[in-house]
């Protein structure tokens, strides 16, 4: 009976271990700076475009002098994107993510009116700097929607890590674990196809 008495401090410090790294001490925090990493990723796609849009804008300005209306107004909706910040603290309020989804919307409209402005320019659908620059933002797009989707595919294994069990345990215990939320589309028609028409 002393044997086991002796040993069973020795046995339950490797079986306690077992147990904590059952319940994701070490894979909750993982999969939370991975989602914070990526919401990063994001943050850094809207601000390259940012950056490019006062280039577009002088670019078109030169050409388009009566679509002043245009311009002022992705002037607005860059100035109105840039000022909402979401940190990753910020990760678990919706709210906070809508705001932040809704003005990178209004952005993405005017930048859309501002293009569709060319139209009326041919000589500025030419011009080399246009050509870069639009090239430029229609890159930028593309990279913004490719870390939107890094980002909620990291906030869905966070999310799934800390509702399973038994890293459910871990996330309640010893973290107090809340679920991130996720970048959703902001426009009312998302999921309706654009008409196009010549």
């Amino acid at each position: 009976m002393s044997r086991l008495t002796r040993l069973s401090p020795a046995l339950l410090a490797p079986v306690a271990a077992l147990a904590l790294g059952g319940c994701g001490l070490n894979t909750i925090p993982a999969a939370d700076e991975t989602a914070k990493a990526r919401w990063a990723d994001v943050q850094n796609e809207y601000q390259r475009r940012a950056d490019l849009v006062p280039n577009l804008v002088a670019t078109v300005k030169g050409y388009a002098k009566q679509e002043q209306s245009v311009l002022v107004g992705v002037t607005e909706a860059r100035a109105k994107a840039t000022s909402i910040q979401v940190k990753a603290d910020d990760l678990k309020d919706p709210a906070k993510l809508q705001q932040f989804g809704a003005a990178q919307g209004q952005l993405s409209q005017a930048l859309g009116r501002l293009l569709s402005v060319t139209e009326n320019y041919p000589d500025l659908k030419s011009n080399t700097n246009f050509l870069a620059l639009q090239s430029q933002l229609e890159g930028t797009e593309n990279r913004i929607t490719i870390a939107r989707r890094d980002y909620n595919s990291a906030v869905q294994s966070y999310n799934t890590l800390i509702r399973t069990f038994p890293s459910s345990i871990g996330a309640k215990v010893f973290y107090g674990a809340k679920p991130m939320s996720t970048f959703e589309a902001t426009t009312p028609n998302a999921q309706t196809a654009p008409t196009v028409s010549f």
